[in-house]
């Protein structure tokens, strides 16, 4: 049984930075490409960051590159999000999202929330 399982979320100042963790079970990321998606209350879920299952290689949306970074630990079965420089518009629920190399199917975490506000 696949599973996703965000933590990390919280309430930071502008400026600030936060590691979000997504836990998995259930697949390999030999098989399976690992990203963050971020969604706000009326907007479509858009893609933040993403890990390649062939190569590691990673990949950034523009509002992100630069201050984001997606990294895993395969020995922890945890890919991560590190957010630095967050601004007021980083504010979302970020999800985890796990995409099969070979077939269509998808898989989703719950979602943590992160707001950035003083």
């Amino acid at each position: 049984q696949v599973q996703l399982v965000e933590s990390g979320g919280g309430l930071v100042q502008p400026g600030g930075s936060l590691r979000l963790s997504c836990a998995y079970s259930g697949f390999s990321l030999d098989y399976y490409h690992v990203g963050w998606f971020r969604q706000t209350p009326g907007k479509e879920r858009e893609g933040a960051s993403c890990i390649s299952s062939s190569d590691g290689r990673t990949s950034y949306g523009d509002s992100v590159q630069g201050r984001f970074t997606i990294s895993r630990d395969n020995t922890k079965n945890t890919v991560y999000l590190q957010m630095n420089s967050l601004k007021p518009e980083d504010t979302a629920v970020y999800y985890c999202n796990a995409d099969s190399r070979y077939s269509s199917r998808v898989y989703w975490g719950q979602g943590t929330q992160v707001t950035v506000s003083s």
